[in-house]
C-alpha cells in the first residue's frame, strides 16, 4: 500500500480522523482563516467530516484567535513604554474614541477588512472594549461571514454536475482565488473610504 493510499484509509478510518481533522482547521484558521474555510468545506464535501463538525472547527479556530488578540492587547496595557506612547500619540486618542464610541460596528465592520483584523482586535484588547461588545460583534461577524462561504462552497462541491465532473478539484482554488480577489477590494474599498 502506497503512502497516499494510506494516508487515505486513515481518514476514512472514523471518529479518531476526523478528531484530528477538526484540530487541523482549527490550526489552519490560525494562520489563514480564509483557507480554514475553503479547506473545511472540500473536506466537507468529500464525506471526510460531517459539515457540522467543519463549521465548529472553523468557528472555534476564529473565535479563540481573534480573543487572543484581544488578550494581547490587553497585555500590552501592562507596559509602561507602550501606554505612554498609546496616551500621547494624537492618532491613538482618535483611534480609542472611536472604537469605544461604536465598538459592536467598528468591530462588526472590522471582520470583513483584511489586514485590520489583527490590529483591529488586539486594539481593542489594548483599549480595554467591554469584553461582551467584543464577543458579540466579532462572533456575529465571523457566523455571517463563515455560514455565507462555507455554505456557498458546500453547496457547489456537492451539487450533482460538480460531483460528475472530472474537473471538480478546480472548485478549491477557484474559491481561494475569489476570497482573495473580494478581500482585495474590500480593503482597497476601505482604505478609499478612509481618505
Amino acid at each position: 500500500m502506497s503512502t497516499a493510499e494510506s494516508i487515505q484509509a486513515w481518514l476514512h478510518s472514523g471518529e479518531e480522523s476526523q478528531l484530528w481533522l477538526m484540530l487541523g482547521i482549527i490550526a489552519l484558521s490560525y494562520l489563514l482563516e480564509d483557507l480554514a474555510i475553503v479547506t473545511a468545506a472540500g473536506l466537507a464535501t468529500q464525506t471526510l467530516i460531517p459539515p457540522q463538525y467543519a463549521l465548529l472547527a472553523i468557528f472555534i479556530g476564529i473565535a479563540t484567535g481573534d480573543l487572543g488578540l484581544y488578550y494581547l492587547g490587553k497585555s500590552g496595557r501592562y507596559f509602561r513604554g507602550v501606554r505612554y506612547k498609546a496616551l500621547t500619540n494624537r492618532h491613538f486618542r482618535v483611534l480609542r474614541t472611536k472604537l469605544r464610541k461604536n465598538a459592536f460596528s467598528s468591530l462588526f465592520v472590522i471582520r470583513f477588512i483584511p489586514g485590520l483584523r489583527t490590529i483591529g482586535f488586539t486594539l481593542s484588547g489594548f483599549f480595554a472594549i467591554p469584553l461582551l461588545a467584543f464577543l458579540l460583534a466579532v462572533i456575529s461577524a465571523t457566523a455571517l461571514w463563515t455560514g455565507v462561504v462555507f455554505s456557498a462552497i458546500y453547496y457547489l462541491g456537492t451539487s450533482a454536475w460538480l460531483q460528475a465532473s472530472e474537473y471538480q478539484w478546480i472548485v478549491i482554488p477557484c474559491a481561494i482565488a475569489l476570497l482573495l480577489v473580494g478581500n482585495r477590494l474590500m480593503n482597497k474599498t476601505y482604505s478609499r473610504g478612509l481618505s
